[in-house]
């Protein structure tokens, strides 16, 4: 079942003073700045003007389509909740910053090849609508979808992989089947390009084996169009999207995008892979001294793939295990690095910023905390856009059922008090003339209270991760 963390507050401009939370695990890594001097100062409807939220869990779900979303999520697990939103007017906000699986594999092979597609691909396949079995499109709609979908086998060996390749590029495969021939010969056609940039760089052996057909496209439409939204558009035209959802990339770049999670040991973890759900983990210290310097992305910020960095100075790896293995620390923050491994502070996309000033509602989707949410909200000018807003008018945490690697051990509170520090820490990060704050340093005091982030949490009674109301509500939510 789920159920709807809230309770009434008396004073919503209010700010409290954080509550003991000594007996959370990861409680020390979040003490908010939340103290009596706030300069926010908003009318109480500003915070609680949500009245679809009161109404019956029927209520709320017929006027869903009424209502309109910014939904950041990553790949999989926002995935799951698309369904949810198939009549809304939906924004999908999502991160750009894997470096796993095909992905990972397009951007060590093929130089200068942009940022990570893999979960928009994802998200873009999901929201291709399914045809009703009566309907002339159904036959070409899942056949598309089915194409790119299509992932090659890791059981197979790599010269089996390439021949199932030859056989697509070259318009042989069974998986053309049901596909009308102008849609074909598009896709085909960026496929026979992405083959091109691969025979230019045959000397870097690119693997197939676990390549996704549908990320050897969106990245092909990347290259050639050298813009990642014409390449959402054009792959959300052809294969049909949901007309009324539109996927924005929260960094517009031509770059590979890498992403470090700094431990409160002081450590740092390069890579959301190694971050989140490492085969083999690693380790990395960053020099401190070199780690300042501000920048955004632009066409020669060295915004690259990270292994080119060579310096034995800067970095340090060591093994650490098992893919579950825990983290030797809580996370502290999480940072972009440029190819230097310099922390830089990239702008987010202006067409994510302009839906906060529009939709009615933003949704911090369920999926990986670090990972996947926050590296959308660890930008400059997010925390402002969101707590400025004047057309949100709820800001709703969906709670994950259970915490991963990146969260052992959090209560809701925790997940809260990670997006409120991230949103806040990187508004400060932002302005060139602060420098940034050492590790476990407290930060000054914030603009913005909790529930100007966070008005609603929503979790499942099932859910293994332990709902610490009293300490939410307390808050403002």
């Amino acid at each position: 079942m789920l159920r709807l963390a809230v309770e009434p507050v008396q004073n919503a401009a209010q700010t409290l003073g954080p509550p003991d939370l000594s007996g959370s695990p990861g409680s020390s890594v979040f003490d908010l700045p939340i103290g009596e001097q706030s300069s926010w100062n908003p009318r109480p409807d500003q915070l609680l003007r949500t009245p679809a939220l009161n109404m019956s869990g029927a209520a709320l779900k017929d006027d869903l389509d009424d209502m309109s979303f910014v939904v950041i999520s990553g790949g999989t697990g926002g995935n799951s909740i698309v369904g949810t939103f198939t009549k809304s007017d939906v924004v999908y906000v999502l991160p750009v910053s894997d470096n796993g699986g095909s992905s990972s594999e397009v951007s060590n092979i093929i130089d200068a090849s942009g940022p990570s597609v893999g979960d928009l691909r994802s998200r873009l396949i999901r929201l291709i609508p399914s045809s009703p079995a009566s309907s002339s499109t159904q036959t070409a709609t899942e056949a598309i979808r089915a194409l790119l979908s299509h992932r090659f086998s890791l059981e197979r060996s790599e010269h089996g992989a390439r021949e199932e390749w030859r056989e697509i590029v070259e318009g042989r495969s069974e998986l053309w089947r049901g596909i009308p021939p102008d849609r074909k010969e598009t896709i085909r056609g960026f496929l026979v390009y992405f083959e091109a940039e691969l025979l230019r760089h045959a000397h870097k052996s690119f693997v197939f084996r676990n390549g996704s057909v549908g990320n050897f496209l969106l990245a092909s439409m990347q290259l050639f169009l050298r813009s990642l939204p014409s390449a959402i558009f054009l792959f959300g035209s052809i294969t049909g999207a949901q007309t009324n959802a539109r996927i924005l990339p929260t960094i517009v770049t031509n770059h590979t995008v890498t992403i470090s999670a700094e431990l409160m040991n002081g450590d740092a973890i390069i890579g959301q892979c190694d971050i989140s759900h490492p085969i083999r983990s690693s380790r990395h210290r960053v020099n401190r001294s070199n780690s300042t310097r501000s920048a955004v992305f632009d066409d020669d910020d060295g915004l690259d793939e990270l292994d080119r960095v060579t310096s034995p100075g800067m970095l340090r790896a060591e093994e650490e295990g098992r893919e579950d293995h825990r983290l030797a620390a809580p996370i502290n923050r999480l940072l972009y690095l440029n190819s230097y491994g310099q922390e830089i502070f990239p702008s987010p996309n202006p067409e994510f910023i302009e839906s906060l000033s529009e939709k009615r509602t933003l949704i911090y989707s369920c999926g990986s905390l670090w990972t996947s949410i926050i590296p959308c909200l660890a930008l400059r000018g997010v925390a402002t856009a969101v707590a400025t807003s004047p057309s949100l008018e709820a800001k709703i945490l969906l709670l994950n059922a259970k915490n991963d690697r990146e969260t052992h051990g959090y209560k809701a509170s925790d997940y809260i008090r990670a997006i409120v520090r991230s949103l806040n820490r990187a508004d400060l990060g932002g302005q060139r003339s602060k420098p940034l704050h050492p590790p476990r340093r407290r930060e000054t005091q914030s603009s913005y209270p909790v529930s100007a982030y966070v008005t609603h949490v929503f979790y499942l009674e099932e859910g293994e991760v332990v709902v610490d109301i009293p300490d939410v509500t307390v808050r403002g939510l």
